[in-house]
């Protein structure tokens, strides 16, 4: 698709979303997910092997945090990462499971199934209110990270690959994640070539930093960064830094997974290093 029919077709989602005929716009995309999507073992082939051990994040001798999917089930919701906003499931890619977002469903703009009870597991009596702001950004699929409540400094660094979507191919890091729902994303996006910051505050969306002509083709496997030191951010995209920004104040807060829209994006490899504070 070119870009510029893309951009047409987001001018028509707006306007039809505008009159309440969200219907009408997944026709007009066609954008329904398949009978069989292909994450999932297809018919007739051998089913995933059963695997045993630790499906939450394992911390390593040197600190390091580590996700990994091999022992998650396939077709359900991962238990390393709390889905927050979209539906995030473990998948196949070949014979290695991967954590997978599937937003062709998005102009339902659906919070994860039991979100209420995730939200008070991760913010307490401030649930509510975390609630709230999530669900405005009803288009931005979210998973929160397991096991690091308060992010300061250090580097996050994943994989990730784009397998589908006709409006967007995002994936992002996101970082100072607040208990109201304000958070920062370091995003890549596959039909874009380029790698932004965005800030989500109070409800809206905002671009702090964009940087263009970063090559991502699409169904490739492609490695994402983020570094902080103190206010000042760095963001790679396959070895290479694209990216600097100072903050305004520091950085504090959860971490987790982003995607955007109609998006179909696999992640795998996720790696957290904190030299400051990490729970």
């Amino acid at each position: 698709m070119t870009r510029t029919r893309r951009n047409l077709l987001l001018v028509a989602g707006v306007l039809l979303a505008a009159a309440g005929t969200w219907a009408a716009f997944r026709f007009l995309i066609g954008e329904a997910p398949p009978a069989q999507p292909e994450y999932l073992p297809q018919a007739g082939a051998a089913p995933a092997p059963t695997t045993t051990g630790p499906a939450a994040p394992v911390r390593q001798a040197d600190g390091t945090l580590r996700f990994e999917f091999e022992n998650e089930t396939v077709g359900a919701e991962p238990k390393g990462v709390v889905p927050a906003v979209g539906q995030w499931l473990t998948g196949v890619d070949g014979e290695r499971r991967v954590l997978v977002v599937d937003g062709r469903g998005w102009a339902r703009g659906q919070a994860s199934a039991g979100l209420a009870d995730k939200a008070r597991a991760l913010y307490g009596e401030r649930y509510a209110e975390f609630l709230d702001n999530v669900q405005a950004y009803a288009y931005f699929p979210l998973a929160v990270a397991q096991g690091i409540d308060d992010f300061r400094a250090g580097e996050i660094e994943l994989r990730f690959k784009c397998v589908a979507g006709r409006i967007d191919q995002a994936a992002g890091i996101v970082f100072n994640l607040k208990p109201n729902g304000d958070y920062l994303v370091l995003r890549a996006n596959c039909l874009e070539d380029n790698l932004v910051l965005f800030k989500y505050e109070r409800g809206s969306r905002s671009s702090v930093k964009w940087i263009r002509n970063t090559p991502t083709p699409s169904k490739q496997w492609h490695d994402l960064k983020l570094v902080v030191q103190g206010k000042n951010i760095k963001g790679y995209l396959d070895g290479k830094l694209y990216l600097e920004h100072a903050l305004s104040e520091p950085v504090s807060g959860h971490i987790g997974l982003w995607s955007k829209a109609d998006s179909v994006v696999y992640f795998d490899d996720i790696r957290v290093e904190s030299t400051g504070r990490n729970e």
